[in-house]
């Protein structure tokens, strides 16, 4: 191609109207994000479900380079000094075509986890809570290697060949990423095994608080004082787990000393009160109510009280305790009752006054 035919009208008017043709679709391109998807996500927003507007806000953004590929193929075809029947061409706009899909179905797997929430309440799947977030991100990787070999195929690149090849050097491989490989396998174990979920309280020999997330390296629980701490799933797998949001009940257990002053009936009346109280408290659970005159103690008689409350939120629980002893309090004062003070006697011998002794009360 001379240049005098470069510059001739012919081929500045056929550069003129595929350029033309690019930019129309660039503007069609403004239109659609601007009106017709702007429209789209409204009246999806008001529809029962939104799914649909996942799927349009998923595809907001591929769609738009959609329009950018389509203005050059179209403009491509219009102009005559091209071919676009060109077989790379025609891979490179097909390859296109699969990552911009590709590309969308990957923004949509952020919303898998409202897909698969949504199925566990409507046909009671079971999915646990932490289960859902690990599909999602399995979602992810499994588009991801589909779109590279699709396009790696679009180019006669034998995928077969690459994966065997990467078993020649798996050894090395393994060897290199072993705790890549270990936290995936711990937090496969997690799953399967279900130790906690989402949203639990639970107790390591690491760390102390409320499950976040699991993922494929590790786990990330969040402490009572609102640190963010991450765990390496291989270690969490093989540490000791306390799940304490798995609690039926939670346990109280602890002394009242009354005085040597209080007599045996006295006694016995206090302790089939708080029995009864404990009995008749609703927040009580009935399985194990102990109310007993436990020993002699060094400064005072000894009732055990072990029993347990039904919730087992910290709060709650510590509310319900909070009664209790009030209402201990009340039935010790209506039997006239006192607690006992510990005290010490301490005895001095004094050099002015070897023979006498001098006596200390204190608490």
């Amino acid at each position: 191609m001379s240049w005098k035919f470069i510059f001739s009208y012919e081929f500045i008017n056929h550069v003129a109207i595929s350029i033309g043709i690019f930019l129309l679709f660039l503007i069609f391109r403004k239109i659609f994000a601007k009106y017709v998807i702007a429209l789209l996500l409204k009246v999806s927003q008001k529809a029962p479900h939104t799914f649909f507007y996942h799927i349009f806000l998923s595809f907001e953004k591929p769609i738009q380079w959609l329009f950018i590929l389509l203005g050059i193929y179209v403009s491509v075809w219009y102009f005559p000094y091209l071919d676009h029947a060109h077989v790379l061409f025609i891979k490179l706009v097909k390859s296109t075509i699969i990552f911009i899909v590709g590309w969308g179905l990957y923004n949509l797997t952020s919303s898998s986890r409202l897909v698969f929430a949504r199925l566990n309440e409507r046909f009671n799947f079971e999915i646990d809570k932490i289960l859902i977030p690990f599909l999602s991100k399995v979602l992810r990787v499994i588009i991801v290697v589909i779109s590279f070999s699709a396009i790696a195929e679009e180019f006669d690149y034998n995928v077969i060949g690459f994966v065997g090849g990467l078993g020649l050097g798996g050894l090395a491989i393994a060897l290199a990423a072993k705790d890549a490989i270990g936290n995936l396998f711990g937090g496969i174990v997690i799953i399967t095994e279900k130790p906690f979920t989402i949203g639990d309280w639970v107790l390591t020999p690491s760390v102390e608080g409320t499950v976040e997330t699991i993922t494929f390296r590790s786990t990330k629980i969040r402490t009572f004082a609102q640190a963010l701490v991450t765990v390496p799933n291989a270690k969490l797998a093989n540490e000791t787990i306390t799940n304490w949001s798995e609690m039926g009940k939670r346990r109280i257990v602890f002394n009242i000393s009354v005085t040597y002053e209080t007599p045996k009936d006295k006694l016995e009346d206090v302790i089939k009160q708080i029995e009864y109280m404990l009995k008749n408290h609703v927040d009580v659970h009935q399985d194990t109510i102990v109310v007993k005159f436990d020993k002699y103690g060094i400064d005072g008689l000894d009732i055990y009280l072990y029993f347990f409350t039904k919730t087992t939120v910290w709060i709650e629980f510590l509310k319900i305790k909070e009664e209790i002893n009030f209402e201990i309090m009340d039935i010790l004062d209506n039997e006239g009752v006192s607690l006992a003070i510990p005290n010490r006697r301490l005895y001095v011998d004094s050099k002015l006054e070897a023979n006498s002794k001098v006596e200390y009360e204190g608490s």
